[in-house]
């Protein structure tokens, strides 16, 4: 809706430096993520310093992992513009590439730091989903993720207009999808904030969250009118149900393993 926030005029030159909306988000959402976790770190005997440390390297493994995906689903086009794929601030970003990137790494962090990976990743979670809900606005700015046609003109359909820079049809009503995941996430934070009073076992709040989020984003790809994203069966099927459904699969049989071996 917004996707340059403000141009910036270099002195004696006639040139101006944009400052993109979906980029500044971005940043944000890490940061704000990042923040959270330090500031509960203490509460499971970790140091803000770990937590700076790691989130360091979750940072680059999240943008490189979630650039690749989207590369991947979309390769035709940056096979014709190889260019294009560095140009991360236009947008392009799968979140759960980025997901899988940042697993793996806190694994192999966790593992060197000889600290647990399940008490990494419950302390961490939370501050993922506030991220993701930020983020979210700014994938809105852009255009990306769009929502499929709405049939019938309702107070809550988005139309973008036509500035030519948008990412998302322009003159055309929308579901908003961008602001219903940002929601939905918003939503996750205070679920697994709550949970975390009341969880039963180590790694609770982390795979509560990959079964919560994999639902609710399997919903929500049905609104999605962005057939850039991928599609396993096209039409049918997306990248994104297809990935939410093993994860969801893997967490629940994870969960039950945890289950059985803390009661016994």
């Amino acid at each position: 809706m917004l996707p340059i926030l403000l141009k910036i005029p270099l002195p004696f030159l006639s040139h101006e430096i944009p400052i993109y909306t979906y980029g500044l988000l971005v940043a944000t959402a890490f940061l704000a993520g990042i923040w959270w976790s330090a500031h509960e770190a203490k509460k499971v005997n970790l140091s803000p310093d770990f937590v700076f440390d790691l989130s360091f390297y979750i940072v680059v493994a999240a943008i490189i992992g979630s650039r690749v995906l989207y590369i991947v689903v979309d390769y035709d086009r940056y096979l014709s513009h190889p260019l294009d794929i560095l140009k991360i601030w236009e947008g392009g970003l799968v979140f759960y590439g980025g997901l899988i990137a940042a697993i793996g790494t806190s694994l192999y962090y966790a593992k060197r730091k000889k600290t647990p990976f399940l008490v990494v990743a419950d302390l961490f979670t939370p501050g993922v989903a506030l991220g993701h809900a930020i983020g979210r606005l700014g994938c809105f700015a852009a255009g990306c993720c769009y929502g499929r046609p709405v049939t019938e003109s309702h107070f809550w359909a988005v139309t973008f207009p036509h500035n030519g820079t948008s990412l998302a049809p322009a003159g055309i009503p929308l579901y908003p999808t961008q602001l219903m995941e940002s929601a939905a996430e918003l939503a996750l934070f205070l679920i697994l904030i709550a949970l975390r009073r009341r969880k039963k076992f180590t790694g609770q709040i982390f795979l509560s969250y990959v079964v919560l989020y994999g639902i609710s984003r399997s919903v929500l790809e049905v609104f999605r009118g962005d057939a850039i994203r991928g599609f396993v069966i096209p039409g049918i099927l997306s990248t994104s149900q297809l990935i939410s459904g093993l994860l969801i699969s893997a967490a629940i049989i994870y969960s039950i393993y945890l289950k059985k071996r803390r009661s016994v």
